[in-house]
């Protein structure tokens, strides 16, 4: 495209177009699903490089994306052949300060960065299951940490946030000034700005009690509803997971998983080992083939999934679900379980409930989450195609159904209408807040916050 020859230049010279040498590299995301050709790739290096590219993109009749790591990159396919996509992973900035357990991160910090900073002075990040996740992105949009049933969502950590607007302005947005931004930026997923830092608060955990239980698949049935009775009284210190999971025979996993077909149960209790074992001896006797609980360093928990650090081509879909009565564990299991056929990689249930089953004390677009239970179905193209794994994971979907909340976690939810992400007063007041900040449209939004 003609108009992005004036961003030439820019950037320290980390801008490329079409036809550039290192333009197929860096358009790139995570997310490798996404095979998107934006008019030009830029890697802006601080704020005053971010003002420049906006103000030239916006001279040019280009619009801007922002991206991180782009693990949440599918939303934005198919709508960046106008656009500079804006790789923030040049802003690696990172601190720690001790006496106020808060953080700040530039826009290129990854959750691993947080974790390992963090863990050294006996604090840990609300971060997401993966170190390779962007802090800045995963913020945005919500954030389900391990720590989530006793402190909420990691956007409702959030204390300030730095960012350049339409025009090119620096903004730093806290309680007492910008309030409105501040507010979008807890959990509003972006679309108004490009988000330069966070600050955020940390929680003082040292250690917490973590760990892996596993069976054949073949017990999917009696564990998940057995997980799901336990869930209802689970105490809100522990955070757990469950997981439908045909596991690949990939060098870096476990032997005792490698190549399997597992059900599997990941939890982290926060509090001593006593505890931490007392919270989960309903689940032990079920009497798990794979049992690796154990009190761990903080810093070790970002492993904990055993998510692929590597870019990968995923997709993923979920719903918000109120309960997991025996009905909705059959259902699943029908669908996912042994002799269903099933493509996906994964279908992953995450224990909400607890703070994030109420507003937090922080006012922000996302507040609290409207489910009990997350479901996550996840796939990877092994030569079926991608409609075959789509397909599938749709019928997680639609198998719980009967179950299946109003409310949707976007980040997680790429179909979904983006109005299902907040209420009606919030949603109506975060596109406000767009408008007033990005009045001609010139960001590309995730579709979270997007009024295309």
């Amino acid at each position: 495209m003609q108009q992005a020859e004036a961003l030439r230049g820019l950037a320290g010279g980390a801008v490329h177009l079409p036809g550039d040498p290192l333009y197929d590299e860096a358009r790139m995301p995570w997310n490798l699903q996404v095979d998107e050709h934006p008019a030009a790739v830029a890697y802006p290096a601080d704020p005053q490089e971010v003002a420049r590219i906006v103000k030239a993109a916006a001279a040019a009749g280009l619009r801007v994306a922002p991206q991180g790591t782009g693990h949440g990159a599918p939303p934005l396919a198919g709508r960046l052949g106008d656009a500079v996509l804006l790789r923030t992973s040049a802003m690696t900035g990172l601190s720690v300060d001790v006496a106020t357990r808060t953080a700040r991160a530039e826009a290129g910090v990854l959750w691993g960065d947080v974790v390992a900073r963090a863990g050294r002075v006996g604090l840990a990040g609300q971060h997401m299951s993966s170190p390779g996740v962007g802090v800045v992105g995963s913020s945005l949009g919500g954030g389900v940490s391990w720590y989530s049933r006793q402190h909420g969502l990691q956007c409702s950590a959030i204390t300030a946030v730095e960012l350049v607007l339409a025009d090119g302005t620096f903004v730093r947005a806290t309680e007492d000034t910008d309030p409105d931004l501040l507010w979008a930026a807890r959990g509003g997923s972006g679309g108004f700005g490009v988000v330069t830092a966070l600050e955020f608060d940390l929680l003082p955990v040292r250690t917490a009690y973590a760990g892996m239980l596993a069976w054949d698949w073949q017990h999917a049935r009696r564990v998940l509803t057995a997980w799901g009775e336990w869930s209802a009284d689970a105490p809100e210190a522990v955070t757990s997971v469950a997981r439908i999971f045909q596991v690949p025979d990939i060098e870096w996993l476990p032997d005792q998983l490698r190549g399997r077909k597992l059900v599997m149960i990941d939890a982290v209790a926060l509090g001593d080992a006593e505890a931490g074992a007392r919270s989960i001896a309903g689940l032990r006797a079920l009497r798990p083939e794979v049992d690796t609980f154990a009190q761990v360093p903080a810093a070790d928990i970002v492993h904990l999934q055993l998510d692929p650090q590597e870019p990968t081509a995923v997709y993923a879909n979920s719903v918000l679900v109120h309960g997991l009565p025996a009905d909705a564990v059959d259902a699943l299991v029908d669908v996912a379980g042994p002799g269903s056929g099933s493509n996906l990689l994964f279908v992953e249930l995450r224990q909400l409930g607890g703070a994030l089953a109420r507003p937090a004390p922080r006012a922000g677009a996302m507040d609290h989450l409207d489910g009990s239970f997350l479901v996550l179905g996840v796939g990877l193209d092994v030569g079926t195609g991608w409609s075959a794994v789509r397909q599938d994971a749709l019928r997680i979907l639609d198998s719980l159904a009967p179950w299946t909340s109003s409310a949707a976690y976007l980040s997680m939810a790429y179909e979904a209408a983006a109005r299902r992400g907040w209420s009606p007063a919030s949603y109506d007041r975060l596109l406000r807040i767009r408008r007033s900040a990005d009045p001609d449209g010139l960001f590309v939004g995730p579709q979270a916050a997007s009024n295309d």
